[in-house]
């Protein structure tokens, strides 16, 4: 290609090339995009790309490249996106990536690796992503991804872990992003990733755990995004699950067929959660706990055999007033299957007492009610003894008034005196052995 010497990009994808003879490039010093992706290459060398010292992004996905030797891709130092993804690449030299001190991203995904080429990626410093996976790495040992400390994606994307070592991801301070979806992980690997106190968005599901404990994501304190799809043995997720993960805006629990479990506050302390998404999973029922407190932006619990009774009213008002909440329809009891849950009242759902605030405003008073009556009680027996004597007073001192003679004044009148001059009323003694004389009042 003795031509186009000021080409910049040049796509020759899907052309059945077999192979691409020495220094073809040699010309093309300007060219910044290669693209030799979806072809027949089962091999490139250091000459392969010999002149191309201007390129910043080299496809060569889809192939039938089998391994990479040493050095070469010397010969692009200003390289910065490589796709060497759905090849047959089961063997790479230590030095393959030699040259590369520009590079941000590399697609390694889709191949046939066993391991992890750590010695390899070392090389790469400037590394920003990292895809490595559909490999069948089963294994992580400890710095698996050392002399990466710039990484901020990586993906493992079915990558074939069931063991993860205990420092497997020491030496990536500032890593953002980590897909772990289709691996076959039988517990969260909370100790592992503890130490990415960075992690912004974690792809977890499709693996083989049957719960989320409490404190699954611990130390995990920037976490944003939560994403746990298609892990077909998860049935339960405890209260505290997410308790150290404070940040957490979007949880994804979607497509699970054997979550049926949620437990009551397991999304409290979650202050900036605003997107949830609960979808095609086993639940029957749902405690309004799950979501105190919440402003939700978006809710969505589509696909579950949703049971509809009373128990959801706090849902059927929250989906009325929310209008952007995805629709929910129940799947029992029969006589409400496929009814849009929205749309259903306190009535349909069996609720005998509509308005929780009705129901607690009653509890309130019964229990004033039976409260004062049992203190009545109880201060009625305690001064039983002292109250009998008072009465016992009374009913002499009254049966001795009604022996004295009065003056036939009225009640009212003598009120009113005694009532006005108290001190200038006194009673009259009362001398022994006289009888009072009456008097005539003239």
């Amino acid at each position: 290609m003795q031509f186009y010497a000021d080409l910049q990009h040049l796509d020759l994808s899907q052309n059945h090339l077999v192979n691409i003879p020495t220094k073809s490039f040699a010309y093309q010093r300007k060219l910044q995009e290669l693209h030799l992706n979806h072809n027949k290459l089962s091999s490139v060398t250091n000459t392969t790309f010999q002149g191309l010292n201007q390129l910043t992004v080299l496809n060569l996905k889809r192939n039938f490249l089998e391994e990479l030797t040493n050095g070469v891709f010397t010969t692009l130092p200003r390289l910065e996106e490589l796709n060497l993804g759905q090849n047959r690449i089961s063997r790479i030299e230590p030095r393959a990536f030699a040259g590369l001190s520009a590079l941000r991203i590399l697609y390694l995904d889709d191949n046939q690796l066993s391991s992890v080429p750590t010695t390899s990626f070392s090389l790469l410093g400037s590394l920003a992503e990292l895809h490595v996976g559909l490999n069948a790495f089963s294994f992580l040992p400890d710095d698996a991804f050392a002399g990466l400390n710039r990484l901020t994606v990586l993906d493992l994307n079915g990558a074939g872990l069931s063991n993860i070592s205990e420092n497997a991801f020491r030496g990536l301070p500032g890593l953002r992003s980590l897909n772990l979806f289709g691996n076959r992980l039988i517990t969260v690997p909370t100790l592992q990733l503890s130490g990415l106190t960075r992690l912004e968005d974690l792809y977890i599901g499709q693996n083989e755990f049957i719960s989320l404990e409490s404190h699954s994501f611990k130390g995990l304190k920037n976490l944003k995004l939560l994403d746990i799809t298609g892990a077909t043995q998860l049935e339960r997720i405890e209260k505290g699950a997410f308790e150290d993960n404070i940040n957490l805006e979007t949880i994804v629990l979607a497509n699970n067929k054997k979550l049926a479990t949620i437990e009551d506050c397991t999304l409290l302390g979650l202050p900036k959660l605003k997107h949830v998404s609960l979808r095609d999973n086993a639940i029957v029922t749902l405690s309004e706990t799950v979501f105190i407190g919440k402003e939700l932006k978006q809710l969505d619990l589509t696909d579950n055999p949703i049971f509809c009774d009373c128990q959801l009213l706090w849902l059927q008002q929250l989906l009325y007033d929310k209008s952007n909440f995805t629709q929910l329809h129940c799947a029992s009891p029969e006589h409400l299957k496929d009814k849009p849950l929205r749309n259903l009242n306190a009535d349909d759902l069996g609720c005998v007492l509509h308005d929780t605030r009705q129901q607690t405003i009653i509890c309130i008073v019964v229990v004033a009610c039976v409260a004062t009556i049992a203190t009545l009680v109880l201060i009625l027996y305690r001064y039983r003894k002292s109250m009998q004597e008072k009465l016992k007073d009374y009913k002499w001192n009254k049966g001795r008034k009604n022996l004295e003679y009065h003056k036939p004044i009225s009640t009212e009148e003598d009120c009113i005196v005694r009532g006005i001059h108290p001190s200038q009323y006194p009673a009259p003694p009362h001398t022994p052995g006289l009888r009072p004389i009456p008097v005539t009042e003239l």
